[in-house]
C-alpha cells in the first residue's frame, strides 16, 4: 500500500483485535467478492484533510501516451475498435463506469439541430409536427435552433390545421369564430398571419372547447325564444343559422329569416303553397322544398324568388345541395299498371315509391331520377363521389 493513502480508522474497529494481518479497507461481506486494489487505491478517506489533487503525470506517461496515440491514428476503423475492445477487457468495472460517463455526452447528439445545416429544415419541420400542444412548447423551449424550426415551420398552424380537419367541434368553432380564414390556403390578397398569432390563438381555442364542455356537462345556457306562430297556423319544420341569421321554414307556407341578435323577423319570403319541409343556404342562395312538391330557389340576399323546380309529384322532404349540385326526395304514387297490387279483399291499390332527383341549380333542369326506395325518403348527404340517402324502409 502506498504511503501517501491515509485511513482514519474508527475506535471501534481498532478495539476489535489485530488487524495488522489484514490489508486495510479491505472489508467485505464476502471473501469471493473482494474490492478491486485498483477501485481500493482510488479511495482517500479523512476526517481533517480535504481529498488531494490527482497527481501530475510522469514525462515518461506522457512521452508513452503520444507514442501509442500516433500508432492509434495509424490504424484504419476496424483496427482501432479492436484495439479499444482489448483495452476495455483489460480494466476492472470502476474504469468502465468512468469510460461511460466520459462517452455518453459524446453520443446524445442534437440530430434535429444538425438536420438544418444539411439542408434537411424541412425533415425538422416534419418531425415536430407530429408533436401535440404540450410536447411542442416543451421543444420550443429546448434551445434557440428548435424554436427556429417551429416558427419558420409555421407547426402552430399546422396542429391547429390537423386538429380542424379532425374533429368536428374544432371544424365548427372555426367558423363561427372566423379564424378559419387563417388556415389552409389563404385567400388571394389576405395577408398571412406570422407564427405568434397562431402561438397565442391555440389556449384560446382550447378556452373555447373548455367552457363549451363544461356548459353541456352542467346543463349552463341561455335560453331565448322567438314566437313564429301566424294567424292561420303554428309550426316550424326545417331551419338553418349562422352568427348574424336564422332561417326557418314554416307550416304556414312562408320562410323567414330573423336577426340572430335581436331575435326579430327581417324577411318573409312567401310563394310555397304548402308547408316548407326542408331548406338550405349559402352566401348566394336559399332553396327550399314544399309540400305543394316544388322546389325554390331564392336569392339570399335579398329574397327575391329566383327559379321554381317542378319536377316532382308529392311533397318534396328533403334537400341537400353543394357546388352547384342539388339532391332532392319525395315520394311518388305509382299510376301504372306495373305498380298495382291486389289484396286479399281482391281490391286494387298502386304502390308507393321513393325517388331521388339529382339537379344543376345553376340551370334548374333535372339530371337524373334514382330509384330504389321503397318507403319515404327523409335525409340525404352526398360527396363527389355517392349519394347516402336514408328512408323508412
Amino acid at each position: 500500500m502506498s504511503s501517501e493513502m491515509e485511513v482514519d480508522v474508527p475506535e471501534h474497529i481498532e478495539e476489535a483485535g489485530d488487524t495488522s494481518s489484514n490489508p486495510p479497507l479491505r472489508h467485505s461481506p464476502s471473501d469471493d467478492y473482494p474490492m478491486s486494489p485498483r477501485l481500493f487505491d482510488q479511495i482517500n478517506i479523512t476526517n481533517s484533510e480535504p481529498l488531494r489533487r490527482r497527481k501530475e503525470p510522469s514525462p515518461k506517461f506522457v512521452e508513452d501516451r503520444e507514442s501509442c496515440l500516433k500508432h492509434f491514428q495509424s490504424w484504419n476503423d476496424q483496427e482501432q475498435i479492436e484495439f479499444v475492445q482489448n483495452l476495455l477487457s483489460q480494466m476492472c468495472h470502476y474504469q468502465h463506469g468512468q469510460v461511460n460517463l466520459y462517452l455518453k455526452p459524446m453520443l446524445q447528439r442534437d440530430f434535429l439541430s444538425l438536420l438544418p445545416k444539411k439542408g434537411c429544415d424541412h425533415v425538422a419541420e416534419m418531425i415536430l409536427s407530429y408533436l401535440d400542444d404540450k410536447s411542442l412548447r416543451s421543444a420550443e423551449l429546448v434551445c434557440k435552433e428548435w424554436n427556429r424550426v417551429a416558427a419558420e415551420g409555421m407547426l402552430w398552424k399546422k396542429l391547429i390545421e390537423r386538429n380542424v380537419r379532425t374533429d368536428p367541434l374544432w371544424r365548427g368553432l372555426a367558423e363561427r369564430k372566423g379564424w378559419i380564414d387563417y388556415l389552409f390556403k389563404p385567400r388571394p390578397g389576405q395577408p398571412m398571419p406570422d407564427h405568434s398569432f397562431y402561438r397565442r390563438l391555440y389556449p384560446q381555442i382550447i378556452q373555447s372547447i373548455d367552457i363549451l364542455d363544461f356548459n353541456w356537462r352542467t346543463g349552463h345556457h341561455t335560453l331565448q325564444r322567438i314566437n313564429c306562430r301566424s294567424e292561420n297556423s303554428k309550426g316550424v319544420y326545417c331551419l338553418q343559422y349562422d352568427d348574424h341569421k336564422i332561417v326557418s321554414g314554416l307550416r304556414d307556407n312562408t320562410i323567414k329569416i330573423w336577426d340572430r341578435n335581436s331575435l326579430q323577423c327581417m324577411q318573409v319570403l312567401t310563394g310555397h303553397t304548402g308547408s316548407v319541409l326542408c331548406l338550405q343556404y349559402d352566401d348566394k342562395v336559399i332553396i327550399s322544398g314544399s309540400s305543394d312538391s316544388t322546389v325554390r330557389v331564392w336569392d339570399v340576399r335579398n329574397g327575391e324568388l329566383v327559379n321554381t323546380l317542378i319536377h316532382h309529384c308529392e311533397a318534396v322532404l328533403h334537400l341537400r345541395f353543394n357546388d352547384g349540385m342539388m339532391v332532392t326526395c319525395s315520394k311518388r304514387q305509382r299510376h301504372e299498371n306495373f305498380g298495382a297490387f291486389q289484396t286479399v279483399n281482391g281490391e286494387y291499390r298502386s304502390q308507393l315509391a321513393a325517388h331521388l332527383l339529382l339537379w344543376d341549380i345553376e340551370t334548374g333542369s333535372c339530371l337524373r331520377i334514382l330509384e330504389g326506395h321503397e318507403e319515404l325518403v327523409r335525409c340525404i348527404r352526398f360527396d363527389s363521389k355517392r349519394i347516402v340517402s336514408g328512408a323508412y324502409d
